[in-house]
């Protein structure tokens, strides 16, 4: 039952073939047996979790109208408040600091029907190493390798069934490297399509929140939920947010689908069995009726990928200045030295990538002219040890290099759709497609199309 798809146990939910306490039950037993081992969260919410179940089921013998979440048990990272709980964004800085109100997203998934069993693991203030003091989450498939930052305790729950779904955030890709890492569809909306408000920042003109699932409809379902304009976020988008999960429902073919490629961008510096796999997935695309589209991406992606922790530095520095310098003490040392970084740099750097964003966005909506979506991979490389991908992090000009395919739509705003492709290695092997503004409908319908070809994921060997 745990490795149902979130549409599946929803079904046997409303059917009444189980109840929201059977199932949250068996989730809570799942995750008491593997914690130990996966150290997937931050907070487990055993109690509220079962009245929430509770509460459900009595809604629905009594005739009410179940919600299009309706008992569904899922998890959220740790720095999406939960009033009168501890929200300790992956720090010790901020372990007793606890929220008097709920993020909107938190209440839209609520309201919607979904159970909350528990709060994931991330990496300090959501950047690129855990805090020394914290053990970090495990991958499911082999504990020696990397999960993915930040979002990665959301990336182990779900893979290794522990939730139906989980929400991350992703700043410069932390939706798309533990989706990648993990085995997982992931969805990095448009900029704005979600609510920030109520969710701790990194860094808050690249911070996105979507869902982490194990397929494509899933998601899609999740994101409708979660999506709409909010008047407490300045950034939301009053835009309507249409029928996702109808996407999905699409034929399987993709006649009349141009798919962009960049080759010289999808290939240099990347590890050979990576671009292995993309052509692979090109092939496939092909095979479904797809046209492949050859395109250069616009040059100014390179200024935000050596540029992007001067963005993040100076807005995370804004984000912790009621912490920092004060509690420097507390912080660990990667996220210190993004911090100082950011409080070093000069107005006029800062600013100037504020005019290379806006450069880069418009050339790749000209390029999204030419084609409908953009394929390129997530991460130059598979999976490596957590050692070495926590170095990477560490260091800045190994990290920029990691953040070619990621960053420069963090700074755009474009929406992007990670899918798994298969495992390699015993390693799970993905690739990401990225859509105009508010194309997440038109992503979903690709990326469905891809799945039913592909096959869904399969588990981890746990």
């Amino acid at each position: 039952m745990h490795y149902d798809s979130l549409i599946q146990i929803r079904d046997r939910l409303v059917a009444g073939e189980v109840t929201s306490v059977q199932v949250t039950s068996a989730l809570l037993q799942r995750i008491a047996a593997l914690e130990g081992d996966l150290k997937a969260f931050a907070l487990i919410l055993k109690e509220r979790a079962l009245a929430q179940a509770e509460a459900l089921d009595q809604k629905l013998a009594a005739g009410g109208k179940p919600g299009p979440l309706h008992g569904v048990p899922i998890a959220v990272k740790d720095l999406i408040y939960l009033q009168g709980y501890p929200n300790a964004s992956g720090t010790r800085v901020m372990a007793d600091f606890v929220p008097t109100f709920d993020a909107t997203v938190l209440e839209r998934l609520e309201q919607a029907g979904a159970v909350v069993v528990g709060k994931t693991q991330l990496t300090e203030g959501a950047f690129g190493s855990h805090h020394p003091d914290i053990d970090p989450p495990r991958n499911p498939w082999g504990a020696q390798w990397w999960t993915g930052v930040s979002s990665s305790g959301s990336g182990v729950a779900a893979a290794a069934g522990l939730a139906y779904a989980t929400l991350g955030s992703d700043t410069g890709g932390s939706i798309r490297f533990p989706s990648a890492a993990c085995g997982l569809v992931g969805v990095k909306p448009t900029y704005g399509r979600v609510s920030r408000h109520g969710v701790f920042p990194l860094a808050e003109s690249l911070d996105h929140i979507g869902p982490m699932t194990r397929t494509v409809a899933d998601a899609a379902l999740m994101l409708g939920v979660m999506a709409g304009y909010d008047d407490a976020d300045s950034t939301s988008l009053s835009e309507p947010v249409p029928d996702y999960v109808s996407s999905c429902l699409s034929e399987n073919s993709l006649d009349g689908v141009k798919i962009g490629i960049d080759w010289e961008y999808c290939t240099a510096g990347v590890d050979d069995e990576v671009v292995e796999e993309l052509r692979r997935v090109a092939d496939q695309f092909v095979a479904l009726g797809a046209q492949l589209v050859e395109v250069t991406l616009p040059a100014s992606y390179r200024d935000l990928v050596s540029g992007w922790g001067i963005t993040c530095g100076v807005e995370c520095a804004r984000a912790h200045a009621a912490y920092y310098p004060a509690r420097a003490y507390e912080y660990g040392p990667v996220l210190s030295q993004l911090i100082e970084l950011g409080r070093a740099v000069p107005p006029d750097r800062y600013a100037l990538l504020e005019h290379v964003r806006e450069v880069f966005r418009s050339g790749f909506d000209a390029l999204l002219e030419q084609v409908d979506v953009f394929l390129s991979p997530c991460m130059t490389c598979l999976p490596l040890p957590v050692e070495v991908m926590e170095n990477t992090a560490a260091a800045e000009d190994s990290r920029a290099d990691f953040i070619t395919f990621t960053a420069p739509f963090d700074y755009s705003g474009h929406p992007t759709l990670t899918l798994p492709a298969g495992v390699r290695g015993g390693k799970p092997v993905s690739f990401q497609l990225v859509g105009p503004w508010l194309g997440e409908a038109q992503l979903f319908s690709i990326g469905t199309a891809y799945e039913n070809l592909q096959g869904v994921q399969p588990h981890p060997p746990l």
